[in-house]
C-alpha cells in the first residue's frame, strides 16, 4: 500500500464521471468541474503485526459558477448516492481501487458552498473517503 497508490486510485475511479476531471494532486489552478483527491489521515495498526491502515481522503468536487443554478444542479448529481454523476457510485464501484486497498467507501459529503480560489468564487462539496489497506 502506498498513499500515491490510493491517490490515483481514487482519481481513476473519478475520472469515470462523464465530463468530470480528476487529479491525485491539488492543481494549481483548477479548471472545473473537477474532482481532487486531499489526503487528510492514516491511522496506522488497525490490524495486528501492521496488517491494515485506515486512511481518510478528502475528495474536493470544484463546479464552475457561471450560474448559481446551474452550477448548483450539476454539484447536486454529484452529491448523489445513486447514478451515472455520483461521487459515490463511482468510487465504491472498485472498492478495492485497482488493488491499492482492502476496502473503501464513501462516508459522507460536506462544506456544500462556495469556494474562493484566488479571485475566483467556485461552488464545492467535500466528499470523506475511509480507506482500509494493507501495509
Amino acid at each position: 500500500m502506498s498513499i500515491a497508490d490510493i491517490r490515483t486510485g481514487l482519481a481513476t475511479r473519478l475520472g469515470t464521471i462523464s465530463g468530470l476531471r480528476s487529479s491525485s494532486f491539488v492543481p494549481d489552478n483548477p479548471t472545473p468541474p473537477i474532482a481532487v483527491v486531499v489526503p487528510e489521515r492514516v491511522d496506522f495498526d488497525s490490524a495486528m503485526r501492521r496488517g491494515l491502515d485506515t486512511l481518510a481522503f478528502n475528495i474536493v468536487v470544484i463546479a464552475q459558477r457561471a450560474s448559481e443554478r446551474g452550477a448548483q444542479a450539476v454539484l447536486d448529481g454529484y452529491c448523489s448516492s445513486t447514478g451515472s454523476a455520483s461521487v459515490k457510485a463511482a468510487i465504491e464501484g472498485d472498492r478495492t481501487l485497482g488493488g491499492s486497498a482492502q476496502d473503501c467507501r464513501v462516508t459522507a459529503m460536506s462544506n456544500y458552498g462556495p469556494l474562493l480560489i484566488g479571485e475566483t468564487t467556485y461552488l464545492a462539496a467535500t466528499f470523506q473517503v475511509s480507506v482500509l489497506a494493507n501495509t
